[in-house]
């Protein structure tokens, strides 16, 4: 049974809150480095997870980094056959 995280868009503010938030809802180790590399390497790790992206619009219309966490998250769910992304905008 895969576990499924809702995670909330409006609390990825900026590039600080996002790695925060994103660390503490996905319960990554301490040595998370708050970068997109290391984002995609811990989401590729996942064993089975489903992502509820809730107000997606956020990131999606935010700063250009916004949409390239998005484009992280949809690329590591490719790459990941245990993560799967569902996106709500």
């Amino acid at each position: 049974m895969k576990k499924a995280i809702a995670l909330d868009c409006r609390e990825m503010k900026d590039r600080d809150s996002l790695h925060t938030y994103l660390a503490q809802m996905l319960e990554f180790p301490a040595w998370y480095g708050p970068n997109l590399d290391a984002l995609f390497d811990l989401l590729t790790e996942l064993g089975p997870t489903r992502l509820v992206l809730d107000h997606a619009c956020v990131l999606e219309e935010g700063e250009p980094y916004g949409r390239a966490v998005l484009e992280t998250l949809r690329d590591a769910a490719d790459s990941n056959p245990h993560l799967e992304l569902t996106v709500l905008f």
